[in-house]
């Protein structure tokens, strides 16, 4: 059996809930607990997201459908009544004080846009805009976890984090975990399915990806251990290639937090995602066997919410 990747730029690493979106009206979708090997009931996914520290919601980032899905989640987790802070991939850590303004009220989100320049860092970053402002009205700060975009690109086009010079150094955490041999098995699979990947390039490839895990996972943890963040819940947005298996994101956050408890949500694509002209141009399609995906030795996720193919009705 071979699965098929289809060709995706959209990251270099990259339930049926209350308020679906329309489109999945007609089409079968449910969720599945794969450490059971059973389906779930929804109500039952969010008591048992309600009782762990971190939730890692993970998403193909132009799906409308997956955001759609993780406002629904954060809406039932907040009715829990636990406190909770929001962290997301799609800022970048030192747009932090634009995000402070938005979360005290000072801004809205076409402010909070304007001065992060979301729009030219983050494309369909307007999809975000209903979860910021559900985090807002349910008193749920949000918190940019992301390292800056300039700086993961440096990583690469060095060649890696030991030929960045002090400055860019010093942009990322002090402690990076750069040999992470399962991780990097994965993301070699993954990777080649940019155009320019050479087995040359993939070191570079991996470590920037990792960079940018490791810097989400230090500003959550540093968040987490203030005064603000202390007994908060954290539900994290990103791209599933950060937290699939457990690596990436959440494997770095347990190496700083080793008491952590948490989950892992993936949203299945099912022919969702779509690519433009010049995306296509750049990748290529690849083949990732059952075989390889067995070699993680663990499901992708606690959680996955799978629905049918776009085309099925």
């Amino acid at each position: 059996m071979r699965i098929a990747w289809t060709a995706t730029l959209l990251t270099v690493c990259c339930l049926l809930g209350a308020a679906q979106a329309d489109e999945l009206e007609h089409r079968c979708a449910l969720w599945v607990d794969p450490f059971r090997g059973e389906p779930i009931d929804y109500a039952d996914v969010i008591d048992d997201l309600a009782a762990v520290d971190v939730v890692y919601l993970g998403e193909a980032h132009s799906v409308e459908r997956h955001h759609a899905m993780q406002e629904s989640i954060l809406r039932d987790l907040g009715a829990k009544k636990r406190p909770i802070v929001l962290g997301l991939e799609q800022l970048e850590r030192y747009q932090q004080p634009h995000l402070d303004r938005f979360n005290r009220g000072e801004i809205d989100f076409a402010e909070l846009a304007k001065l992060t320049q979301w729009a030219e860092r983050w494309h369909d970053y307007q999809q975000y805009r209903g979860i910021v402002e559900a985090a807002r009205e349910l008193d749920i700060p949000v918190l940019a976890l992301n390292a800056r975009a300039e700086t993961i690109r440096k990583v690469f086009r060095s060649g890696g984090v030991e030929k960045l010079d002090d400055d860019a150094r010093a942009e990322l955490p002090e402690s990076l975990v750069m040999d992470d041999p399962p991780y990097e098995r994965l993301l070699r699979l993954q990777l080649m399915v940019h155009m320019a990947a050479s087995q040359e390039m993939l070191k570079a490839m991996c470590q920037a990806q990792m960079c940018r895990d490791e810097a989400m996972a230090d500003a959550l943890c540093a968040y987490l251990q203030t005064d603000a963040g202390k007994g908060r819940m954290a539900v994290v947005l990103c791209g599933t290639g950060h937290i699939a298996y457990g690596h990436g994101t959440p494997s770095r956050v347990r190496r700083r937090l080793p008491n952590i408890t948490d989950r892992v949500v993936v949203l299945s694509q099912s022919g969702d995602v779509e690519f433009s002209a010049a995306m296509k141009k750049a990748s290529r399609d690849i083949e990732i066997t059952h075989e390889q995906l067995r070699e993680t030795g663990r499901p992708i996720g606690d959680y996955l919410h799978v629905t049918a193919t776009a085309d099925v009705r």
